[in-house]
């Protein structure tokens, strides 16, 4: 019996039954609930967009750097074209300069800090609190935390003159010190936009500010990880689109701390190592032999992922290094492009969840580092909270034919990196993934 006949079945009538080789989520594909294309639809009714520069449509635009928490770095191309990085960005600066990409606090964390302070003893550090007191001893940055302060207390349903100046001041830590930060994107609508649908995801950024967005999210965890030692894994992900999660229609991404793997990795690496080899067999070899590959290049390849109540493109990197951080600026530039490349044919119309996998800093079994792509193109049906199975109405095929369709329109069109290789000219060598040769880093370089 082939070892992926419990993971994928086709049943005489078309349902297809998967289970998640890695975390045993079970998934029902039943295509009648859902006709038409799964990427890139666009609005029935397409409204005018009312061009204001700089950019204000949300608290995330240029024009409102004061409604986000202080910036702890920030990213911006120079006029020679070199990419330049500051970190702890002081209150004169703030509006001084336009940032490609902004790292801060998230205003309302999933994890706060004072989680940190009161189950670890966590505090500011010493670079943290010097910053805080230089920050707040500008009578602009006292000004700026204020606000932001008042914004968060309205919103818990606080009242901000009940608090005394101790109080507040100690309810400012998290802006300086918290766990749970935001990277920001520019711009709000893509460069040329002419329509208010016309909004900048990832896949709107030119290759190279995507490639520095990647970078400036992995030097983040490397930072979360040096500034909190509590911290066991950063989780990272991006929500794009409110249906997916996002507070603004505003590209950013997300990094939380987190004090223990979640129940699904601790799931995954419990199955590897009974399976060192786990992810070439069910990721990559299971693409092969089902002809789900998408796309590839020399660092990392794309295929369709079975078993996920979304449909849902993975992204593996082919390393031997199975975290983000430890690996050579070209292969996160390599990883970097395909995922770019996914999120250009899917556009800013498709809502989705970016997620991204690696090994925990803890962790001494390697896994490989791997994006999802999760495509939120349906509402969940209500029985799936009883029965646990859950239905996702496009095929994998589908899924797969769609994207490596629209990945070949895209290179016609003289749009698509000579480096990327698309569906069947994608070499069936099994075992790709190289993940199992990695020795494991006592400590986060």
């Amino acid at each position: 019996m082939s070892i992926y006949e419990n993971f994928y079945h086709l049943m005489p009538d078309g349902t297809i039954k998967q289970i998640n080789p890695f975390n045993g989520t079970e998934v029902w594909c039943v295509e009648e609930r859902k006709r038409g294309p799964a990427i890139n639809v666009p609005p029935e009714i397409s409204i005018p967009l009312e061009k204001r520069s700089p950019e204000d449509y949300c608290h995330f635009c240029e024009a409102n750097y004061d409604f986000c928490t202080p910036e702890k770095a920030r990213v911006y191309q120079d006029n020679e074209g070199k990419w330049q990085k500051f970190y702890n960005i002081s209150p004169e600066e703030l509006n001084s300069f336009s940032a490609d990409f902004r790292r801060v606090g998230n205003l309302f964390e999933i994890v706060t800090f004072d989680y940190w302070v009161k189950n670890y003893h966590h505090q500011l550090n010493k670079a943290e609190k010097k910053w805080k007191e230089a920050y707040l001893s500008s009578p602009k940055g006292y000004e700026h935390a204020i606000h932001i302060l008042k914004l968060k207390m309205l919103r818990l349903g606080i009242d901000f003159n009940d608090l005394s100046e101790e109080e507040r001041l100690k309810k400012i830590d998290p802006f300086f010190g918290g766990c749970h930060e935001l990277i920001i994107g520019k711009r709000h609508y893509k460069k040329d936009a002419s329509f208010s649908h016309e909004l900048c995801s990832s896949g709107e950024l030119t290759a190279e500010e995507h490639f520095q967005y990647f970078k400036f999210t992995i030097e983040s965890i490397v930072d979360i990880y040096e500034q909190n030692p509590f911290v066991r894994y950063v989780s990272v992900f991006q929500n794009w689109l409110r249906p997916a999660g996002a507070s603004f229609d505003h590209m950013h991404r997300q990094l939380v701390a987190l004090d223990e793997w979640g129940a699904h990795m601790e799931r995954e690496i419990c199955e590897l190592q009974k399976n060192p080899n786990l992810y070439n067999d069910f990721a990559i070899n299971f693409a092969v032999y089902n002809s789900f590959l998408i796309a590839e290049n020399d660092f990392a390849i794309a295929l369709v992922e079975i078993g996920h109540r979304y449909p849902t493109i993975a992204i593996y990197s082919k390393s031997e290094k199975s975290r983000p951080f430890e690996q050579t600026e070209q292969e996160i530039r390599g990883m970097s492009e395909i995922v770019h490349t996914i999120h250009t044919v899917i556009t800013s119309q498709t809502t989705c969840n970016e997620e991204w996998y690696y090994a925990p800093f803890d962790s001494i079994s390697p896994l490989p580092w791997h994006i999802s792509i999760k495509l939120r193109v349906h509402t969940p049906a209500g029985f799936e909270g009883n029965t646990k199975i859950y239905i996702n109405p496009i095929s994998p095929q589908k899924l797969k034919d769609e994207i490596v369709e629209a990945l070949y329109e895209k290179r016609s069109a003289g749009s698509l990196s000579p480096n990327i290789r698309i569906g069947d000219e994608i070499s069936r060598r099994p075992n790709i993934l190289n993940y199992y040769k990695a020795k494991v880093l006592d400590t986060v370089k």
